[in-house]
């Protein structure tokens, strides 16, 4: 019952209650962005291990950073932005100590949904993607995974929106090339990856 209760409260006043130390009002918090946090570590890593503990490091900061959250816009915002943070250091940190990018095992498992004869396809485009160098793994994730506007994705990496163009427009080069010899011509569209300084 307090859960439904939380659940329709206002969420100002869920901030404000959760920034005064209510732990109920936090784990609403938490409960209501969950789902955004993992998708944005899901679709980065394909792991679900690495995407859960990465949305625990991300709450876990939410919670020591509460008194820097203005709104709830500001708060989506914040969250889009230290979850994407995160993935691109652990993949870097992953890059270091040698270990694959991409769990295999769970890729095929997210490729059951797909058509039988795409799910080859599927999965050699996402291991593709996870091979991707970390700042565009992460603009590709955050515009064709997470269909954020290329405006957004600039806003949420911190960087000028030309920036963010210029690196889908790497990135969908490095994955076409990269198909190719698979006998692969299409990735993700290019439509709004237009030129622009890195």
């Amino acid at each position: 019952m307090e859960t439904e209760l939380l659940a329709a409260e206002p969420p100002a006043a869920l901030l404000e209650r959760a920034t005064k130390g209510n732990a109920e009002a936090f784990a609403e918090l938490v409960r209501q962005h969950q789902r955004m946090v993992f998708s944005i570590a899901w679709h980065f890593f394909h792991d679900a291990t690495h995407a859960e503990d990465l949305a625990q490091d991300v709450f876990l900061q939410l919670f020591q950073s509460l008194r820097e959250i203005r709104s709830e816009s500001h708060l989506v915002f914040w969250l889009r932005q230290v979850a994407t943070r995160k993935c691109i250091d652990h993949a870097r940190r992953l890059q270091r100590q040698g270990e694959p990018p991409l769990d295999l095992e769970a890729a095929a498992l997210i490729t059951a949904e797909a058509p039988p004869a795409d799910r080859g396809e599927v999965e050699e485009l996402r291991r593709l993607v996870a091979g991707l160098p970390a700042k565009f793994r992460a603009v590709v994730t955050l515009r064709y995974q997470e269909d954020m506007p290329p405006s957004e994705v600039a806003r949420v990496l911190g960087c000028p929106i030309n920036s963010v163009k210029s690196r889908l427009q790497r990135a969908l080069a490095l994955l076409r090339q990269r198909m190719k010899p698979l006998g692969g011509t299409d990735g993700p569209p290019d439509h709004d990856a237009g030129a622009g300084d890195e």
